[in-house]
C-alpha cells in the first residue's frame, strides 16, 4: 500500500470529532483530522501534514453538506487559530462538546453507565468574554496565533472579544506605529512590546495591561492618553514586565501607569476584585451555571468544612461558604490569595480561609493540623491534577470530590486515578463556556465507595504514662459535652497556634491577614483551651 503524501486530495467522510474541534475520518485505515469538516459530511480533503499513524488535512470541497453547515461569520476564520466551530450551527457544536466529554470520561476515565445530560449551552455565543489577550509581532500586528503556528493574525476585530478591546487594541497599534516602538521577536528575542491585556467587567469598564520585555517603555504618557481617548470606561492602564524566555503571557512585576490596577465585578450575588494575574472565568454567566451546578454536586451542610483547591480569587470558595460551616481556600499565586482574602472581607463573609500554597502543600498542610473536610474542590488548570494531590486527597477521605475541569482529557485520567482510591463518578454535568471554541467546560462528583481505615486517637508512652492526642473530632466532642456549643476545627487550629503548639510551617496568608476575619470568641477560646488541658496538650 502506497502512503497517502502531503497536498494530495482525497475524498472522506467525517465520522466524529477530535479534541481540537477538527473532524475525524479514516482513510486506508489511518485516521484523518480535517480541518473544517463537519459529522455526517463527504468531503474532499487535502491532506496539509502526513504522520507515522495519523493524516492532517483541510476541506476543499463539501460534496454531501451537513444541515448544520453555515457560512463563517468572521473574515478572519480561515487563518486565526481562536475560533474552531464558525462552520457549524451552535446545536452541532453542542453535540461536538457533548461527544468529547462523554469520550474523555468511558474511554479514558473508565466510567459504565455514564449519564451525562446535554451540555448547558450558553445563551450569548458573541461578544461573551471577558478577557482579551492579544500577542504582538512585527507589524505591528495585533491579533492572534494562526493554528498550529506561532504567526500572528492581525485581527482589528474579534466577535468573541468585546467591543471595548477592540478600540483598545486599535490605540495601541497606532501608538506602536507612531513612535516606532519595537514589538517582541520571539526568535532574536529582542524588541518590547509582547502582549495587550484587556479585561472588561458586567459594568462596561475595562482595565488595559502591556506586558514587554523590559522594566519600562517610551511614551508613556502619549500610551495612556490615546487608550483614555477611545475608551471612555477606561480605569486603569499597566505595565507588565515579562522578560523571560518563554511563552508565558503575564510577567511577575506590574507598575501602575494610570488610574487603578484592577477591576471590581459581579458574579454569583458577590462583588470581586480583579488584579491582572488573578485567574477569573471568561464568561460570567455561563460560570454562574457552572459554580452553581459544583454547589449542588456538593451537598453541604452547615456542620461541613470543604477545601477548595486553586481556589484563584475565591470565586468558588465564596460559593460554598453559603452552605458549609467553613470553606478553606488555596492557591499559590500570592496576589490572588490577597484578592481571595479581600474579596471574601468584601463581601462579608466571615467562614472562608485562604492559604497560599500549592494544591498539595495546602491538602497536606489542613491534614496535618486534624482539619478532615467532608467536601473537596478543585479547579485545576488544563493540565489537570499531579499524581501526589490526587493521593494527597484521597488521604484525606473526604465525602465528596467535585472536580471543575477545562480539559476533559486529564478530568477522564484524573477520574480514573480517584477510581484507584474508591471514588466513584456519580453525576456529570457539562457547560458552554467558550461558544465558537473547542473548549468545554464540567463538573463531575466523585463519591467515595469505601469507608477508609480511620484512627481517633493516637497513643504514645512517655515517662511511663499513656497520654491521649485527641483528633479535633475529640475535642469538638469535649467542648460540646461541657460547654454545649459548638466549635470550628479552625478555631481550634487557631488556639493551638495562640498557645505555642507545634503545628506545621507551610505559607500561610491567613496568618498574615487574620485582623480581616472574625476571631475565635473569646468564650470558645476558654473552652478550647480547657479541652487542650483536658487532654494534656498543655499545662493547667
Amino acid at each position: 500500500m502506497v502512503k497517502p503524501a502531503e497536498q494530495q486530495i482525497h475524498r472522506l467522510t467525517i465520522e466524529g470529532y477530535a479534541s481540537d474541534g477538527s473532524g475525524v475520518a479514516r482513510l486506508d485505515g489511518m485516521v484523518v483530522f480535517v480541518q473544517g469538516g463537519i459529522r455526517g459530511e463527504v468531503c474532499d480533503v487535502r491532506l496539509t501534514h502526513v504522520g507515522r499513524s495519523a493524516l492532517w488535512g483541510k476541506v476543499v470541497e463539501v460534496i454531501t453538506p451537513s444541515p448544520s453547515r453555515v457560512a463563517p461569520d468572521c473574515p478572519h476564520y480561515a487563518r486565526c487559530g481562536g475560533c474552531q466551530f464558525r462552520h457549524m450551527d451552535y446545536a452541532q457544536e453542542l453535540e461536538a462538546k457533548h461527544a468529547r466529554v462523554y469520550d474523555a470520561l468511558t474511554r479514558l476515565g473508565g466510567v459504565e453507565n455514564l449519564d451525562l445530560p446535554p451540555v448547558l449551552g450558553s445563551p450569548k455565543v458573541e461578544r461573551y468574554r471577558n478577557k482579551a489577550q492579544f500577542p504582538v509581532s512585527r507589524g505591528p500586528r495585533i491579533g492572534f496565533y494562526q493554528l498550529r503556528t506561532h504567526k500572528v493574525v492581525d485581527v482589528p476585530d474579534c466577535l468573541l472579544q468585546s467591543e471595548a478591546a477592540a478600540r483598545l487594541r486599535q490605540a495601541v497599534k497606532e501608538w506602536m506605529t507612531a513612535w516606532s516602538i519595537p514589538a517582541y521577536d520571539e526568535k532574536s528575542r529582542l524588541g518590547l512590546v509582547r502582549h495587550l491585556y484587556v479585561r472588561t467587567n458586567r459594568r462596561g469598564e475595562s482595565l488595559c495591561c502591556l506586558l514587554v520585555n523590559g522594566r519600562g517603555i517610551p511614551r508613556e504618557h502619549e500610551l495612556v492618553s490615546a487608550l483614555r481617548s477611545v475608551e471612555p470606561n477606561l480605569i486603569g492602564v499597566v505595565l507588565g514586565v515579562n522578560e523571560s524566555h518563554s511563552n508565558v503571557i503575564l510577567g511577575e512585576h506590574y507598575r501602575t501607569l494610570w488610574g487603578q490596577d484592577f477591576l471590581s465585578d459581579q458574579l454569583c450575588g458577590y462583588t470581586f476584585q480583579l488584579s491582572v494575574p488573578s485567574f477569573y472565568q471568561v464568561n460570567p454567566d455561563q460560570a454562574e451555571v457552572l459554580y452553581s451546578k459544583a454547589l449542588e454536586f456538593a451537598q453541604l451542610t452547615k456542620e461541613d468544612t470543604a477545601l477548595d483547591l486553586y481556589c484563584g480569587i475565591g470565586t468558588i470558595s465564596l460559593v460554598l461558604a453559603r452552605q458549609a460551616g467553613m470553606v478553606w481556600g488555596a492557591e499559590v499565586v500570592p496576589q490572588a490569595v490577597d484578592d481571595a482574602v479581600e474579596n471574601a472581607r468584601r463581601n462579608g463573609v466571615t467562614n472562608a480561609r485562604f492559604l497560599c500554597g500549592d494544591a498539595g502543600e495546602a491538602a497536606r498542610r489542613l491534614a496535618t493540623e486534624g482539619i478532615r473536610p467532608a467536601v473537596v474542590c478543585v479547579d485545576p488548570p488544563r493540565k489537570g491534577l499531579a499524581e501526589d494531590v490526587v493521593d494527597t486527597i484521597a488521604a484525606m477521605a473526604p465525602k465528596r470530590v467535585v472536580y471543575v475541569s477545562c480539559d476533559p482529557g486529564t478530568l477522564g485520567r484524573d477520574v480514573k486515578r480517584f477510581a484507584q482510591h474508591g471514588y466513584k463518578l456519580t453525576r456529570a454535568a457539562a457547560a458552554d463556556l467558550f461558544p465558537r471554541t473547542a473548549h468545554v467546560e464540567t463538573v463531575v462528583l466523585l463519591s467515595r465507595e469505601t469507608n477508609p481505615l480511620t484512627v481517633e486517637v493516637r497513643m504514645e508512652v512517655e515517662t511511663g504514662e499513656v497520654k491521649e492526642h485527641p483528633t479535633y473530632k475529640r475535642i469538638q466532642e469535649y467542648v460540646q459535652e461541657k460547654y454545649g456549643f459548638k466549635v470550628h476545627t479552625a478555631y481550634i487550629a487557631e488556639v493551638k497556634r495562640m498557645v505555642g503548639l507545634d503545628m506545621h510551617k507551610a505559607p500561610n496568608a491567613v496568618e498574615q491577614r487574620k485582623h480581616e476575619y472574625h476571631p475565635c470568641p473569646p468564650e470558645k477560646v476558654e473552652a478550647i483551651k480547657d479541652a487542650l488541658r483536658h487532654f494534656g496538650l498543655i499545662a493547667e
